[in-house]
């Protein structure tokens, strides 16, 4: 059970950096409004999801960090401490983001196996819903990604 811990360490790490840097983009590029609006959404999944982590946490442990299991440490993702400035700072940013929402996803995917293993029906329907609204927040990004690419890359600053 000791790596499952440290799975929902993972996740619990990841999900609530994945908030606060859904929330920094979404201050540091106000003007565009409907990224203010999203990120702030975005950001509500991903501590949703760290609130239904609890529960999990207290059965199966929250092993962020430990000497005796090494390797999935090195997968935490630093956050977006501060955000770019102008088009191409939008696009660097949300690709950012689609870095540590893609960690988050993949890891959802590997607890709901390990939960799936364990017949876990609560952590593997835990696992099902986050792991979908984090679909959601992949979606929206690669969206958001493609109306930013044209004017980031094409028009002169």
């Amino acid at each position: 059970m000791i790596h499952l811990a440290t799975y929902v360490g993972l996740l619990h790490h990841s999900e609530q950096t994945l908030a606060d840097s859904f929330r920094t983009v979404g201050q540091g590029h106000a003007q565009e409004v409907d990224v203010f609006h999203m990120c702030s959404t975005l950001a509500a999944m991903s501590e949703e999801h760290v609130r239904l982590l609890g529960p999990v946490a207290e059965r199966y442990g929250d092993q962020s960090s430990g000497d005796e299991v090494d390797e999935p440490d090195r997968l935490h993702a630093a956050g977006l401490a501060q955000t770019r400035e102008g088009a191409i700072g939008l696009l660097r940013d949300l690709q950012d983001l689609h870095l540590l929402a893609t960690l988050c996803s993949t890891t959802w995917t590997v607890v709901a196996q390990g939960a799936q293993g364990l017949r876990d029906h609560e952590l593997l329907s835990v696992a099902e819903q986050a792991g979908a609204s984090t679909s959601r927040q992949l979606s929206w990004l690669v969206t958001r990604l493609k109306a930013a690419a044209p004017q980031a890359l094409l028009v002169s600053p």
